[in-house]
């Protein structure tokens, strides 16, 4: 395919159903030639497919069969097993090789949005690593162009972090003062009590006291990117905790009286909001 005619469609609006897909473009997604630009496209790629052609393409060919035919494998499992099913396959495969740090970067920095998430999720099978060399080592996902790529990565962290909760706090306490808005974000989203397509954090849920360790920093965040993690954060833990995140809703109105704390505060109401557990003064909050 042209340079010219991947820059056409590397332009495009993304299909609204899998049916609408151009043929051209699902091709090149199988082929690694150009990103996702919406979940539905993330859904479409044939990852067996998608592997085999990626691992041609870097010359990966003594490991292409047996690779492939291990992703066969997982095809009857949700999208999220089949993402770190594919990482834990490649990093058994990275560990055979001499030049594997080669073969990662590769992956890390492919074309393909997907790719570079099953390299992300390599990372997350290697159970040798600590957690501040893996936190350096996820950086680099954590602030991917994609937001596919940026969902894997705090993902990929999650199981680790859960392990020991007080240490990892102390160090996404560095995560949350970063000046980008996507760690920052990473720090929050990678610890939400229940969270999105994951295991929840039953501690959490049942305590939220700890989180405050790296929330306080972003309780006024400029980035909404940031602020939405933040009272999502916060929504979670009112399923189960609600008298604490009304009683932190409540301090951080009177201590940062700001707009971007007000509008978290209101994300972080919602569901309390929607039960009508909220009294007078607090709906009040909630609104304004």
């Amino acid at each position: 395919m042209h340079t010219v005619e991947l820059e056409r469609l590397k332009a495009r609006k993304g299909a609204r159903k899998r049916s609408e897909i151009p043929n051209e473009v699902l091709s090149a997604l199988n082929h690694g030639k150009i990103e996702t630009v919406n979940l539905v496209e993330w859904l479409a790629i044939d990852m067996p497919f998608l592997l085999r052609n990626s691992l041609t393409e870097i010359g990966w060919e003594e490991q292409i069969e047996n690779l492939y035919n291990q992703s066969l494998k997982l095809q009857d499992q949700g999208i999220t097993k089949r993402l770190k099913g594919i990482g834990t396959i490649l990093f058994h495969a990275l560990e055979e090789e001499e030049n594997r740090t080669e073969i990662f970067e590769t992956l890390a920095s492919h074309t393909s949005d997907m790719v570079r998430a099953w390299a992300a999720f390599s990372i997350a099978a290697d159970q040798t690593i600590s957690l501040p060399e893996r936190l350096e080592i996820m950086r680099r996902f954590a602030t991917d162009g994609s937001f596919s790529v940026r969902e894997c990565a705090w993902d990929a962290l999650r199981s680790y972090l859960v392990d020991d909760l007080a240490y990892s706090f102390e160090l996404l306490t560095e995560w949350v003062k970063d000046e980008d808005p996507n760690i920052r974000r990473c720090a929050v989203e990678a610890t939400r009590p229940r969270g999105v397509w994951c295991k929840h954090i039953p501690t959490l849920k049942k305590n939220p006291d700890p989180g405050l360790t790296i929330l306080e920093f972003v309780r006024s965040d400029p980035s909404n990117y940031v602020q939405r993690s933040v009272g999502n954060w916060l929504n979670d833990a009112s399923k189960s905790s609600p008298d604490w995140v009304i009683n932190t809703c409540l301090r951080w109105r009177k201590e940062s009286p700001t707009k971007e704390t007000s509008w978290i505060i209101k994300h972080a109401l919602r569901t309390l909001k929607k039960h009508n557990t909220l009294s007078q003064k607090l709906q009040l909050i909630a609104i304004n």
